[in-house]
């Protein structure tokens, strides 16, 4: 998974990396062109986890810059407005710093101190995005190995291809 990871990580786009995705897990990994071609595009689009990780985490710390305090139920609706939000995020450097106005705004964070803090998250966000891409397309890529071994591929990972 080197190369795609490595493109992953240069490109912060899961979209950009999918067709060297795809040809490393047929043939590095043994997953069946049926289940990758199925797989990894919709992962692609749907499995933002890495960006839903980094909602959770920037609306926390601009939380506790502002001294707000988010309560239980609050931090639920952080998680789950991040996973939703995730889903919709285009497969696109920097989408999930655009996302995170959403969730800022599910409880109640917004105004020009907010939008500063996002502002300053700019300069730092496109190495976290090089990562954050990286575990969407890692975890695409596991995905479609467990899915094939549920399939009952046998030669998911066996350094037989």
């Amino acid at each position: 998974m080197l190369e795609p990871l490595a493109l992953a990580f240069s490109t912060a786009s899961s979209g950009a990396t999918l067709p060297v995705t795809l040809r490393a897990v047929e043939t590095k990994v043994g997953v069946s062109n049926r289940v990758s071609s199925f797989v990894l595009p919709m992962g692609a689009t749907l499995n933002m986890d890495g960006t839903a990780l980094y909602e959770c985490a920037g609306v926390l710390f601009i939380s506790q810059v502002l001294g707000f305090q988010l309560g239980i139920e609050q931090q639920a609706v952080v998680v789950l407005t991040s996973l939703l939000a995730s889903i919709g995020a285009a497969a696109v450097p920097s989408a999930g710093l655009v996302i995170i106005f959403l969730v800022l705004e599910s409880v109640g964070l917004h105004g020009p101190e907010v939008n500063a803090i996002v502002g300053v998250m700019l300069a730092i966000d496109r190495p976290l995005d090089m990562f954050r891409t990286s575990v969407n397309v890692m975890s695409d890529s596991v995905g479609a190995a467990v899915i094939a071994k549920s399939e009952g591929e046998t030669n998911v990972d066996t350094g037989a291809h």
